[in-house]
């Protein structure tokens, strides 16, 4: 049964670039231009009155925005929830601007360990992230941990969870590795068996609709679970829109000021109806487009995804009142 039939998310890349060179990930691997201030301001208007209740700002690594603290201020001028996921290295810098703006804001972190977690990024950010955790707390925000679980780096959850979440208070966000154009990865059973005990911990959220549908080996086209297209609308630095999802980007609109009108014309609408039906789709499990997903339609996803969105919520201490 679905339960809402509008776009609720925005993934809204403000650019490509990033100052990191992560393994799992190839969008740093595409030239860039940076999002206009004007053209995000026609946009956000447009996707509150088509229904978007949260704009994830990503890219890319968001924070190479110049002005990202002045779309945020759209964006939360608009009644938006936003959200900003950072490998750290310019929130020291960036944090005094950016204050009050972000209501979820992600440092990443994938080991416990400085050498690792360098390595696993292409650069040295480990200590910015450290630095990042610090400012972020004296300032008064909540930021989490956002750890990439991979099979080489599921033994590091404890040491990530006592020595850097407990004692800073940070809630720790396990987000499963998947795999798309030959980069990313799988877990095993065994891995998918210790995150859901993981997820039960004080503190820790993860998303256990994320787990069941890779045991069920991810969305399948004859019956998609995946509700890409009519949940997330995706933008891109050039400010195009991108369908059925940026990671399949079978096409890309120029958006041309009119945003509503685009999304709601017919050559968008039969590109929308094709969600997770695409050859490609079959398999996916991308944890960008299953979340809303999950959330939109009543089915054993939904119910397996409830608890821990409820838990997520209580810990921080406030209801987000999303759809």
């Amino acid at each position: 049964m679905r339960l809402v039939s509008h776009p609720v998310l925005c993934n809204y890349y403000l650019t490509y670039r990033c100052n990191a060179t992560c393994g799992f990930c190839d969008i740093w691997e595409r030239p860039s231009p940076y999002v206009t201030l004007e053209n995000f301001r026609q946009n956000v208007r447009d996707l509150k009155a088509l229904g978007v209740k949260v704009i994830d700002f990503t890219g890319g690594e968001p924070l190479l925005h110049r002005e990202l603290n002045q779309l945020l201020r759209e964006a939360k001028d608009q009644g938006m929830i936003t959200t900003v996921t950072t490998n750290g290295l310019l929130y020291p810098k960036r944090a005094d601007s950016l204050r009050g703006l972000i209501d979820m804001l992600h440092f990443s972190l994938d080991s416990p360990v400085r050498e690792e977690h360098d390595q696993s990024r292409g650069v040295k950010c480990y200590d910015k992230v450290m630095e990042s955790i610090d400012i972020a707390r004296q300032l008064g925000e909540r930021p989490d941990i956002l750890f990439t679980v991979f099979e080489e780096n599921i033994g590091k959850i404890r040491a990530v969870w006592e020595d850097i979440c407990t004692p800073n208070g940070l809630v720790l966000i396990l987000n499963p590795v998947f795999e798309y154009n030959e980069v990313g990865g799988q877990l095993s059973r065994a891995a998918l068996a210790e995150l859901t005990r993981w997820g039960k911990r004080k503190n820790v959220y993860l998303n256990d609709a994320f787990v069941q549908l890779r045991l069920d080996g991810g969305n399948h086209v004859e019956d998609p679970i995946c509700k890409a297209a009519s949940t997330t609308l995706v933008i891109s630095p050039e400010n195009k829109l991108v369908l059925p999802c940026y990671h399949l980007g079978l096409k890309e609109f120029p958006i041309e000021g009119d945003l509503k009108t685009l999304y709601q014309s017919e050559e968008v609408q039969k590109l929308v109806a094709l969600e997770g039906r695409l050859p490609a789709c079959e398999g996916c499990a991308i944890n960008c487009y299953m979340q809303p997903s999950f959330a939109v339609e009543m089915n054993k996803y939904w119910w397996k995804a409830l608890p821990s969105t409820l838990k997520y919520n209580r810990i921080k201490g406030t209801w987000k009142q999303m759809f």
